[in-house]
């Protein structure tokens, strides 16, 4: 599990004055909350959180807060952030603060290594899930789980209790859905293309 540090101070004001106003200074406003911690209103790099957002974790990543008062030496993780929809700049982030003891449900991006058999053959590589929800204590958080293709045929699909998982992480629910599929040719698409042949060869005649 990635680890890293983050500066913050404490602020007062709210509303999107204050907000404004931090923007112009290169930083953006922030919460942090969790179970038997008090709700804080802060100030963050903006920056600095792209950074870590843009890492290969990314809001997998346990953050250390630094900063003055109750909030310095908080661990947490990135909840939610809000994002211009335009300028796809950062305004906004939550912050979640965590026990390392305890397990926490996280979301962990599912990548396809390898080139499928099924591939190889014209068929085509579908992902039907990115990620995945998994139970596991922080410092256990996988960056990704990374899934062989490889030995994958056309109509062949993998499952998500197919998928190895680290030790000390587990799936919170026990439905055994796809991730992974090799789809070819559709019988629609065989008709479409049979047609468009006799077509071809009535009009050359």
């Amino acid at each position: 599990m990635a680890q890293t540090e983050l500066n913050v101070s404490q602020r007062e004001g709210l509303g999107k004055g204050t907000a404004r106003s931090l923007r112009r200074e290169g930083l953006i406003p922030a919460v942090m909350y969790g179970k038997g911690v008090e709700n804080c209103a802060l100030a963050v790099e903006t920056k600095q959180l792209a950074a870590i957002i843009g890492s290969e974790a990314g809001l997998n990543t346990l953050i250390t807060l630094k900063g003055e008062g109750a909030v310095d030496g908080k661990v947490v993780i990135l909840k939610d952030m809000q994002i211009d929809p335009v300028r796809e700049e950062l305004l906004h982030a939550d912050f979640q603060a965590i026990d390392l003891k305890a397990k926490t449900h996280v979301m962990v991006p599912l990548v396809a290594v390898g080139k499928s058999a099924g591939e190889k053959e014209g068929g085509n590589l579908q992902v039907i899930r990115h990620e995945i929800e998994l139970v596991c204590l922080p410092t256990n958080i996988p960056t990704a789980l990374e899934i062989d293709v490889t030995a994958l045929g056309i109509g062949d699909a993998l499952h998500v209790q197919d998928i190895q998982l680290p030790e000390g992480v587990e799936l919170p629910q026990d439905v055994n859905f796809t991730v992974v599929t090799v789809t070819g040719h559709t019988a629609e698409a065989e008709e479409e293309s049979a047609e468009e042949v006799a077509e071809a060869e009535q009009a050359a005649e």
